[in-house]
């Protein structure tokens, strides 16, 4: 009985020193990242119990003021004060219990202790082994669905996460974990099989955004950051130009995602290469085009046009919203009416602007669009200045993709972005010796 009694004794010890430690904050952290593409309610609890550690443990860590952290503070106050301005009261008061994490997460992470480098890299590490595994159990799941139906599209894009949980929303959750594993400077088999494999995953989630920001990410590091020659500097450089360039080339659904932007760019009324009877609509014409039909469908770029081009048309016409905005969660009524107006096929008036900075300055005003100018480019200012990579990874992502996606529409966006945003704000900096 003593080898059980002592590996329940050290059980129960190693169990203890993590609660009673800051090393719970790691593992809580990490497992509330990894919950993200999952259900709501395991990430709602594993938040509860973050808190609600942050708050027990204020006694023994005390508060750590950090500026930054009140930033999304006051951009959640000003959420709630546009009750008294919106133009729909009950998606504001919805919208409200959505965004609570901006107040809510902040406040926590005021009483937890500074994260070190250590610290930082285990919370990444459990991340990143926690993203492999998803991408296995989503690649096994098209398989699986592969060999019931033959159609080789439950590979790709939305078809391989389902579209509720999102390619583009996976796509940069897997880069992060990416990225990890891409940093590590002498890297194991093991964790090379799972870089390669993670980068395969993102292929195969097809996000246009993110393939181009994780490229620039990767000859980020290697021209920046890697201690290495020069010459082999620009041969990986160049090694991952041609992963992505094949990629795009010989991966048929790849392909076709990059080549609709591409052909439908800067010509008027191409032909939908699915179905002949329709024409795509080219960047000029989402922005000049007074009325469209039934038969024009919006590319991606087209689409973020045409939305910045209805932003527009909605602050000429109430030029008082600049200062207001209409509301949270409020302008999708304003944008209904414009596809009625535009004449856009049915179902166009469903989405959002598309991107965030735009997002806010029409539901916030211009306060509201300055608080999150200020985070994005805070955020990354504080990444360059500690030069740290992985907060580098994500503050570059955050600023490029905020331009193509409203993230914080989606319980998943503001999860990622709040937690995040606030963990990198509480890592301590290096001391000058480690930067050398």
């Amino acid at each position: 009985m003593k080898p059980t009694n002592s590996f329940f004794s050290n059980f129960t010890t190693t169990a203890r020193n993590i609660v009673t430690s800051n090393e719970i904050f790691v593992y809580l952290l990490a497992a509330y990242l990894i919950a993200i593409p999952l259900g709501y309610a395991i990430g709602s609890i594993i938040s509860g119990i973050f808190i609600f550690s942050a708050l027990v443990s204020a006694k023994r860590n005390g508060i750590r003021f950090r500026p930054a952290l009140l930033l999304p503070i006051l951009l959640y106050v000003l959420m709630a004060a546009s009750v008294f301005w919106t133009r729909d009261i009950e998606l504001t008061l919805s919208g409200l219990r959505k965004e609570a994490l901006f107040l809510l997460l902040p406040f926590a992470f005021l009483f937890v202790p500074d994260f070190t480098a250590p610290q930082q890299k285990r919370t990444l590490e459990i991340y990143a082994w926690g993203m492999v595994v998803l991408g296995v159990m989503y690649v096994a799941k098209a398989s699986l669905r592969f060999f019931e139906t033959g159609n080789p599209e439950v590979f790709f894009y939305h078809e391989l996460v389902t579209l509720d949980v999102n390619a583009i929303y996976v796509a940069v959750l897997m880069s992060l974990g990416f990225f990890h594993f891409f940093a590590i400077p002498h890297r194991t088999s093991l964790q090379n099989t799972a870089m390669g494999f993670l980068a395969v995953v993102i292929v195969l989630l097809s996000s246009k955004s993110v393939i181009f920001i994780d490229f620039i990410l990767v000859c980020c590091y290697y021209l920046y950051f890697a201690s290495i020659r020069n010459s082999v500097k620009w041969l990986t450089a160049a090694s991952a130009l041609v992963f992505v360039a094949g990629s795009i080339m010989f991966i048929p659904n790849v392909r076709k995602r990059f080549l609709v932007e591409y052909e439908t760019a800067f010509v008027d009324n191409t032909i939908n290469r699915d179905d002949k009877s329709i024409l795509n609509i080219s960047l000029s014409q989402a922005w000049n085009e007074e009325r469209f039909e039934d038969y024009h469908y919006f590319p991606g770029g087209a689409l973020r046009v045409y939305q910045t081009r209805t932003f527009v048309e909605m602050m000429e016409e109430e030029p008082s919203r600049i200062a207001t905005g209409f509301g949270l969660e409020a302008t999708q009524a304003k944008i209904k009416e414009k596809e009625v107006e535009h004449n856009l096929h049915a179902g166009y008036g469903d989405y959002n602007f598309h991107n965030q900075y735009i997002q806010t300055f029409a539901e916030l005003g211009i306060l509201g669009f300055l608080i999150v100018i200020a985070m994005v480019t805070g955020n990354l200012r504080k990444a360059f200045s500690t030069k740290n990579f992985p907060h580098i990874v994500f503050a570059i992502t955050m600023l490029v993709l905020f331009l193509t996606e409203s993230f914080f529409c989606r319980q998943r966006g503001i999860i990622f972005f709040v937690a995040l945003y606030c963990f990198f704000n509480a890592v301590k900096p290096p001391a000058p010796e480690e930067t050398k």
